[in-house]
This record gives structure tokens, C-alpha cells and sequence, in this order.
């Protein structure tokens, strides 16, 4: 046995092997040491090799699932080896044969299809990155879905397109696995090395050629070398962990980056699009629009998140059918309630064609379809929008399936198909047959007990089962001795004494035996076949039903929005190829609804207009200070312009958006220690990108640029910064800045216009009205934020002892640095805080305001039982 494992082990080095041992999964050598850790289980030992004791651990294969979703998540890779037959036939061979075994499935981050180790409301890619000469290519495809994708990108636009997709794996030539370690572990995506056989364009269009039964390519379209490289490579490595049975996927689908917005990885990180900062979908935008009813919406909704569209007449098909579910509630709120009752229908199809289904999945696509047609019933009668129209159409057409799957299945099947009960009575005349003989066989049993007890008068007398003996009779050693002794010796047959328990059989019994058993397990057979037989008809509709899934995505989708806009009070955006920009009452959606969450207050609505001429710059120069808002109205507006180019309503009371070609946001503070960065050197190479790659077309929104270094080289920086934004770029902007300085270019740049967060002084504190107005702040209010953080009086007095200094020295000119920190002095002895203020009690203020010569016996008396409690308080 041990020199099998070795073998198959030696076939999968770099995996976990996953040793199927009747009910468990085992792991020897370092595979058990490592696992046991990973799983914090046992470590135990089996055996000697090589004179050392074998550690060894395993699982149960039933609880299997959620092991494997811990070591993939802890960056394992696991072979799964089945055992190819029972012991049974494996004796057959030879009374020492080993049971035959073989890896079948190598499960891997981007290979996962069961429910337990996916989210459901999110795809799992997997992705292949090819180069070809010059040019380069993207492919990737979700394998629990069937979805499956290709575009030509150059290679600098890989990180951003990884950070848009979220891959879990990425497969690369073995040439490129080290050039690209950095950057897909900046990610998180796992990363495979394929040889670059794996990666041969002729070979690679000859596998997919294979794998959709077509004679060439062109009957999906056109691609390039690349292109076929990657997605060859893609099937190339399905082949080889999942041993040859490739799942269903649907023809490839090429996608252009002149389509989408394009957005790289720090403004998706600083935007919390899909999420967090913190970490999770909490907190972030599509935490807050996910309302979608379906698996496949849900899905969908993160596509277009991740990927607003740059096509006019897509975006307002889109809005179009936002629209009809805002304008129907009634009947959206219907629509609705189907929509929660529909599966997953690409999922259980995915897993069907894996063989990784059960009844369930059957009962899944019967249900699903059939919800699809009570949608298909509700819009019918509609005046529809162009993308509804379309997506009704592809509702219906299942009648004859639905029928079959409705006729054959129970309403709630089994889990696995080998339990059998899955079929529906009546549906089979050979299955209910063996059913009815199984079922009065075990009636038969029971009266036989009864009879027995009859005739030998021995009450506790019983008819059992175990795998070993099948069917015998039980009885207590006590009586015993009377079955085995005249008349009733003739007709019991002595099997098996326990230390408390005698078996017994008869002729009849074994009899009965026979024919039970076999009618169980022919019923079992008969389920198997008929399974297949319906697994069958439902893969001959496969291209079918994944158009129905995605025509309900497309309804979910359109809906919920519906539903979200109504719920919170967004408008229709309207969206042209113009250059305008311009947002009445904009608000920030997660912002707002943490507001209303947590305190209850109203979120102050500010307006926008970042519309410009052709071929001319628009930028809002923004100050105040901190805590005002000024990153909150900076982030508000761009998620606005990415809403509605994904087809949303928007958080504004008017909102008219001239397409946006690149979205682009340096906003917030943070180091990369692990790649030697600074603050500040982050910020800076966040802040290249954009200047180099932003075009006219581009929004960018810039936030406190050249904070991190010395004053004059900060100032100098976002001068520069704002200057070629204007003059080269030409980009709509906002620029937040706390260099007042700056806002002198208002005057000097046409297009660039002063903006501030107004705030309010009231007796030495500062009130922040978050309203954002034409003109420029006047100071910062840093001490007084720094005194709202908590710092102590001593600190906030001597700061502002500081800042007149420093603002005398400006504002008399000529004074030195040296000459203003001897006067200070900055760096002498800390002198002694003033004396705090001392704040006037209730007792004295109620004292302040008596006339004792006005006052009779009665009320001093009860002015001092007043001033008492006002005392205690």
C-alpha cells in the first residue's frame, strides 16, 4: 500500500495527495506534518519506513469540504485520490491485491466548483496571461459558472485588469513566474508556472477547437496569437487537474479595454468599490447597492461595479431598464418575490457536467426554469424596455424539460443520488416494482418476528440486520436453550453467540433475504440510470438554460436597482459624450447611509460642476480643513460618474455625467514597507500614474498631494501637479490641498476654479457645516481639529503660541527661520501651561442672579434646598 501512495505521490509533488482509505482521506511523510498543522489535527504514526515511524493524519470524507476550503485558503494545493474500486473486486485479483487508486481531481484556488468552498455571490476566476512576440493577452474563466473571457492587453495594464478581475489564480509561462511574483502577490492571486508547450498557439487553438466541437475559430470571432495562447493555456491546465473531464464552459466572449472605464488598483482600493479598506464587502459600494435577489445578480452587479461601461447606448439601455422597475414598483416588488425563489442555475449546471451533481442540482435547474417562465408570464404583458425585451425572450422554451424533470423528481431530493429516493413515484414502472418488493419485503420481516414470538413464546425475540450477518434472529442467552432444543432446533439454524446474545437463521429468512436485498439494490441501480438520464437532457440544453441565467441576472439586476433608488431617494443620471460634469445635491452613498445608521443625522448634500469645453480642463481647487469633508465630496463624485456608467440611478437630487474614459483617485495615506516605500513615495507613484495615462476624457480626484515631505518641496510638487493636469492632460479634477498658496492659480488657469468646506468658529471651537462653496479657506483649523482629537490643553495653548509666531514672521516678512525659533524659543525648556479656565458651576450661576432683599423667610428657605441638589448634581 505504501509503495502505491509513493508512486501516485511522486506524480504530484507540490500538491497535498488527499490517500482515500474507506471512509477517511489519509496523508503520510511531510504532506501529514504540514496538514496536521494547517488543520490543527492529530499527528499520528503508521508504520516504519526506511527504519523511521510514518507520521500520518487524515479527515473523514464526508467532512471533507471544509477541510480542503482551509488548506486551499492557507495556499495548499490538494490531490484528491479516490479509490477506482471496492475491496470486493480487488480480492478478486488476489488475496493480497491492493485496491487500485488514482488522483482525480487536483483542486487548486481556481478550480473550485462546490458551493461549500465558493462564495456564492461572487465569481472565482481563473486566469492565464500570455505573451506572444509583442503582443499580450489576458484570458480568464469561472469554471463553476462556465463564464469565459479573453482580451488583448498590453503588459503594464496587467495589474489593473488583475485588480479589477480578482482572480484567485493566475497561470503563467514558467519563463514569466518570477518577473510577475511581485506584482500577483501585491493581489493575493495564487500563481502557477505552465510550460511553454502549455502556452503554443497552434496546439492551444487545436484544444479549443476540441472542446467546443467547432472545426476553427472563426465561428467565435477573431483573435490574435495571444489571445489563443492564453485561453489554450487555460484549458491545458483544466485537463490537467481536473484529469481530463472539463467542465462546461460557454464560448469565449472578447472584451475590450476601449469598452469599460478604466480604473487601476489604487483608485479601486481608495474608492472601496467591492471592498473595504478594512477588509470585506462592508463598508463598501457594492455592500451598499447589493439588494439583487439571485446568485447570478449578485455576481453581475460586481461585474459592473468593477467594470462601468464606456458605450452610451449600453449605459442607457441599462437606465432605460432601471427605470421601468422604478416606475412599476408594484410589479417590481412581484418580480421580486420569484426572483428569491430561483437557484443557482449556473452553478448546479457546472456541477452536472462534472459530475459533481447530485438531485439536488436537477431539482435546482426544474425549480429555476420554472420560476423563469412565472417571470417570463409577469413581463409578458409589459410595454418593455430594449434589455428586458431581450432578456424575457430568453426565459422560456424549457416547457418540455421542466415537464420531464417535474414528472421524474420528488420535490425534495436527497443530496446524493447514490441514498436513491430522489425519483418520483409513478414515474418508472421497473423502479416502483422493485420499490413495492423492497417495501412489503421489510413488512414480511416484521410479521415473521411476530410469528416467531408466536410460536416459541419468547417475547424479547427479534429480527435484526448488520452488514456482516444480514438478517438474523436475536434472542438472550436464556432462551437460548430452548430455540436449540426440540421441536424448534429443526427449523432455528445456530449462526453467532455474543457474550449476551445468540443468532439464529432459518431457511425462509434467508430466503426472504435474498429477494429484499436485491430489490434494493436494483431500485438503487434503476435511480443511478435514470439520473444519468436526466443529467443528460439537461446538458443538451446547456447553452439554453446559461441564456435563461443570464437573462435573469439581467432582470435581478435592473430591479434591484429599481428597488435601491426608490429606497434611497437616487435620481436617473443623465449621460452623454459631452464633457459635462455636472451633480446638484450629490451625495456620498456609503457615507450617508452610515449616517443614518449610527446617529441619525442627515447627510449634507453639496453640488458639483466639473463641465468643460473640448479640448480644455476643469478643476476644482478644494480647501479646508480636516475632518470638513473634503475627502468625502472627492470620492462622493466619482462614485457618482462610475454609478452611472454602470447603468445606476445616483445619490443626487440632478446629476448630467459627459462619459468618463478613466477614473482616477490619490486619496488617503499608506506605506508598502514590504517593497521599501514610503508614504510619500506611494503617493508619489500613484500621482505618476495618473499624469502619465490620464487623458481629456479622464475624471481624476487628487487628495492632499505633497503632504509627505518638507513644506516648499510639497507646495512645489502639487503646483506642478495641478499645472499639468490643466495644461497636458486636460482632465475634468478635483484637487484638495491645504497649500492655500495655491489658490492664487485660480486666477492665473482658466478652467480652475477655488472651492472650500465651509466652516463655522463658535466661542474658540471650530463647527464643520460640510458645505462646499465657491471661494478659498482662509486657514486650516488644525488646531482646532488637534484640540477635537484630544489633545491635551497644554499642547493645543502652546500650539497656538507657535502658529501666531510663525504667522507674525509671514506676515512681517524678512524674518529667518533661526530668528523665529530664537524669539520662540521652539526647543527651550517647555514652559508651564497657563492656568486652565476655570468654568463657572450651576451654583454660582444661580447665586449670580439673587437679590437677597427680595427674597421672603420661605423662598431663602427654599433657594438653599435648590442649590443643594444643583451641588449633588
Amino acid at each position: 500500500m505504501m509503495a502505491q501512495y509513493l508512486q501516485i505521490k511522486a506524480a504530484h509533488e507540490g500538491a497535498l495527495l488527499f490517500y482515500r482509505m474507506g471512509d477517511f482521506y489519509e496523508m503520510f511523510f511531510e504532506d501529514a506534518v504540514a496538514a496536521a498543522e494547517a488543520l490543527d489535527i492529530a499527528l499520528t504514526k503508521r508504520g516504519k519506513h526506511d527504519g523511521e515511524d510514518i507520521p500520518m493524519c487524515g479527515v473523514p470524507v464526508h467532512a471533507a469540504e471544509g477541510y480542503l476550503l482551509t488548506l486551499i485558503r492557507k495556499g495548499f494545493r490538494v490531490a484528491v485520490c479516490e479509490q477506482m474500486e471496492s475491496p470486493a473486486e480487488a480480492k478478486k485479483r488476489g488475496y493480497k491485491a491492493i485496491v487500485k487508486r488514482d488522483v482525480v481531481r487536483l483542486v487548486t484556488p481556481g478550480t473550485l466548483t462546490e458551493d461549500s468552498l465558493l462564495e456564492a455571490r461572487r465569481h472565482n476566476y481563473l486566469a492565464a496571461f500570455a505573451e506572444v512576440r509583442d503582443s499580450c493577452a489576458l484570458a480568464w474563466v469561472d469554471i463553476s459558472t462556465g463564464a469565459f473571457h479573453v482580451m488583448p492587453l498590453p503588459s503594464v495594464r496587467l495589474g489593473p485588469e488583475l485588480a479589477r478581475l480578482s482572480p484567485s489564480e493566475l497561470i503563467v509561462s514558467e519563463a514569466k513566474e518570477s518577473e510577475l511574483y511581485e506584482l500577483v502577490s501585491e493581489f493575493g492571486i495564487a500563481l502557477t508556472g505552465l510550460a511553454r508547450s502549455a502556452f503554443d498557439s497552434t496546439s492551444a487553438e487545436k484544444r479549443i477547437c476540441d472542446l467546443f466541437g467547432i472545426a476553427t475559430l472563426d465561428a467565435f470571432g477573431s483573435f490574435e496569437r495571444a489571445e489563443v495562447s492564453a485561453m489554450g493555456a487555460l484549458i491545458s491546465y483544466l485537463e490537467i487537474t481536473q484529469k481530463g473531464k472539463l467542465p462546461l464552459l460557454r464560448p469565449p466572449q472578447k472584451e475590450s479595454e476601449a469598452r469599460t472605464v478604466q480604473i487601476d488598483a489604487a483608485t479601486r482600493r481608495n474608492l472601496e468599490l467591492t471592498h473595504a479598506l478594512g477588509g470585506g464587502r462592508a463598508g463598501s459600494l457594492l455592500g451598499l447597492m447589493d439588494r439583487t435577489c439571485t446568485a447570478v445578480g449578485a455576481r453581475l452587479l460586481e461585474r459592473r461595479i468593477s467594470s462601468p461601461s464606456r458605450v452610451l447606448d449600453i449605459i442607457n439601455d441599462r437606465l432605460d431598464a432601471v427605470s421601468f422597475g422604478f416606475e412599476n414598483m408594484r410589479l417590481t416588488r412581484d418580480l421580486r418575490e420569484t426572483l428569491r425563489k430561483i437557484p443557482d442555475l449556473d452553478r448546479a449546471l457546472s456541477r452536472l457536467s462534472l459530475d459533481r451533481g447530485g438531485p439536488r442540482d436537477l431539482a435546482a435547474i426544474r425549480n429555476g426554469l420554472a420560476e423563469a417562465e412565472r417571470l417570463a408570464e409577469l413581463l409578458g404583458p409589459q410595454d418593455l424596455t430594449q434589455l428586458l425585451s431581450d432578456a424575457v425572450s430568453d426565459l422560456g422554451g424549457h416547457t418540455p424539460l421542466i415537464d420531464l424533470l417535474d414528472q421524474a423528481l420528488v420535490a425534495e431530493p436527497p443530496l446524493l443520488a447514490r441514498d436513491g429516493g430522489f425519483v418520483a413515484p409513478g414515474y418508472d414502472a421497473e423502479l416502483d416494482e422493485a420499490r413495492t418488493l423492497r417495501d412489503e419485503g421489510r413488512g414480511v420481516i416484521a410479521g415473521m418476528q411476530q410469528q416467531f414470538v408466536s410460536d416459541t413464546g419468547i417475547s424479547s425475540l427479534k429480527i435484526k440486520h448488520n452488514n456482516v450477518l444480514g438478517y438474523f434472529i436475536e434472542t438472550t442467552a436464556t432462551h437460548a436453550e430452548k430455540m436449540l432444543s426440540a421441536p424448534f432446533s429443526e427449523t432455528f439454524i445456530h449462526r453467532q453467540t455474543t457474550a449476551n446474545q445468540v443468532r439464529f437463521t432459518t431457511v425462509e429468512l434467508s430466503e426472504l433475504e435474498t429477494k429484499i436485498l436485491n430489490a434494493g439494490n436494483h431500485a438503487l441501480e434503476i435511480e443511478k440510470r435514470l439520473y444519468e438520464r436526466l443529467k443528460t437532457a439537461i446538458l443538451e440544453s446547456a447553452t439554453d438554460i446559461g441564456q435563461t441565467s443570464a437573462a435573469i441576472a439581467e432582470i435581478d439586476l435592473a430591479l434591484s436597482l429599481a428597488d435601491l433608488a426608490t429606497a434611497e431617494n437616487w435620481v436617473r443620471p443623465k449621460v452623454d459624450q459631452s464633457r459635462a460634469f455636472h451633480i446638484e445635491g450629490g451625495r456620498h452613498p456609503v457615507v450617508e447611509r452610515a449616517l443614518a445608521q449610527q446617529s441619525g443625522d442627515p447627510f449634507i448634500a453639496n453640488d458639483c460642476d466639473l463641465s468643460a469645453e473640448s479640448d480644455a480642463a476643469n478643476i476644482w481647487l478644494l480647501t479646508g480643513p480636516n475632518m470638513a469633508g473634503k475627502s468625502t465630496f472627492l470620492r462622493q463624485n466619482a462614485l457618482i460618474a462610475l454609478m452611472a456608467q454602470m447603468g445606476s440611478f445616483v445619490p443626487a437630487s440632478k446629476a448630467h455625467i459627459g462619459i468618463v474614459s478613466q477614473l482616477f483617485s490619490r486619496v488617503g495615506a499608506s506605506d508598502d514597507l514590504a517593497r521599501g516605500r514610503s508614504t510619500f513615495m506611494v503617493e508619489m507613484v500613484e500621482t505618476a500614474a495618473i499624469l502619465n495615462q490620464a487623458d481629456d476624457r479622464a475624471l481624476v480626484i487628487l487628495d492632499e498631494i505633497g503632504r509627505g515631505t518638507a513644506t516648499y518641496d510639497g507646495l512645489s510638487i502639487a503646483w506642478a501637479t495641478l499645472e499639468h493636469l490643466h495644461d497636458v492632460n486636460k482632465s475634468r479634477a478635483l484637487f484638495a490641498t491645504h497649500y492655500h498658496e495655491m489658490t492664487a492659480l485660480a486666477g492665473k488657469l482658466d478652467g480652475v476654479d477655488n472651492a472650500t468646506v465651509a466652516v463655522k468658529e463658535w466661542e474658540g471651537e471650530v463647527i464643520f457645516l460640510h458645505e462646499v462653496r465657491k471661494g478659498a479657506a482662509d486657514r486650516s483649523y488644525g488646531v482646532q481639529v488637534a484640540q477635537l482629537a484630544g489633545l491635551p490643553d497644554s499642547v493645543i495653548a502652546r500650539a497656538r503660541v507657535v502658529l501666531d509666531a510663525l504667522e507674525k514672521g509671514e506676515r512681517e516678512g524678512g524674518a529667518t527661520q533661526k530668528t523665529m525659533i530664537d524669539d520662540l524659543p521652539l526647543f527651550s525648556a517647555v514652559p508651564a501651561p497657563p492656568p486652565p479656565v476655570q468654568k463657572t458651576s450651576q451654583v454660582e450661576e444661580e447665586l449670580a442672579l439673587i437679590i437677597p432683599d427680595e427674597l421672603s423667610p420661605r423662598e431663602a428657605l427654599d433657594l438653599i434646598y435648590k442649590l443643594k441638589e444643583a451641588a449633588k448634581s
